[in-house]
């Protein structure tokens, strides 16, 4: 196990951009945040949820963010998944610096490069499988055939092929976040980003959806786990640890 040091960033910080490429004009760094604070004013009182965190992931990198309640981990993940933009700092994904952009261009952005999954799965009750799973492309404009395909081939990666025509009440909580987890994948986002994903699962279902984000990372998928749980945390190969909205610990496990 190697421990990486952390280096306090401070709001004077000066911030430049990245290398993000390698030598062979690939964008690599995936991830790269610069100097993020995130401030919430609370009446008079000026709370900061995040203190000048830094760091960046590498395409194809399975990562775990844990720390307790209040650390910052959860305001961390809305970052990296742009649903909030940050109080001062850069964010760079997939080479664009999304804390520069407006709302409908990170909600582009979402759509595009971050597959999402939650832990009560936010799934459409009358909706098909397949056609929750095709949801964000009727986001993205893909004509009927194309998504119907794309759908079926993302179902086909959870090992749900034979139950793509059942809705959510009819599918066990694993198979449900299974489904999720299809709905993540089908736009080929640049990340896989979840939160808490077995919090609402047995422990045998979840050995059973942490194989899966083993398996999915092994076929070249960057993944992001958001967690408190420290078992779960230690299946991926990084664990950020984060405490007072500091980086506490950053280690490669695997």
């Amino acid at each position: 196990m190697t421990e990486t040091p952390i280096a306090t960033a401070t709001a004077t910080s000066v911030v430049t951009k990245p290398n993000l490429v390698s030598p062979d004009g690939k964008i690599q760094v995936l991830i790269a945040m610069q100097n993020i604070w995130k401030t919430y004013d609370m009446g008079a009182e000026k709370v900061h949820a995040l203190h000048g965190v830094s760091f960046e992931v590498h395409r194809g990198e399975y990562v775990a963010i844990t720390g307790p309640s209040g650390s910052g981990k959860s305001t961390l993940m809305n970052l990296i998944g742009c649903l909030d933009t940050p109080s001062q700092g850069d964010y760079w994904l997939n080479g664009k610096n999304v804390s520069e952009m407006d709302d409908d261009e990170l909600a582009r952005i979402r759509n595009q490069e971050v597959g999402f999954v939650f832990q009560t799965f936010n799934l459409l009750a009358r909706a098909t499988a397949l056609h929750n799973v095709e949801l964000p492309l009727i986001y993205g404009g893909i004509p009927s055939a194309k998504r119907h395909e794309m759908a079926k081939q993302a179902l086909g990666e959870v090992d749900l092929t034979d139950r793509m025509m059942h809705r959510p009440n009819e599918l066990s909580g694993g198979q449900r976040q299974r489904v999720a987890i299809a709905r993540a994948l089908v736009n080929h986002p640049s990340i896989l980003l979840a939160d808490e994903p077995t919090g609402a699962l047995d422990t045998a279902t979840s050995y059973d959806i942490m194989n899966l984000f083993e398996k999915l990372h092994e076929d070249g998928n960057t993944i992001i786990l958001v967690t408190h749980e420290h078992d779960i945390a230690a299946r991926a190969h990084r664990v950020i640890s984060i405490r007072d909205g500091l980086i506490e610990k950053d280690e490669q496990i695997k």
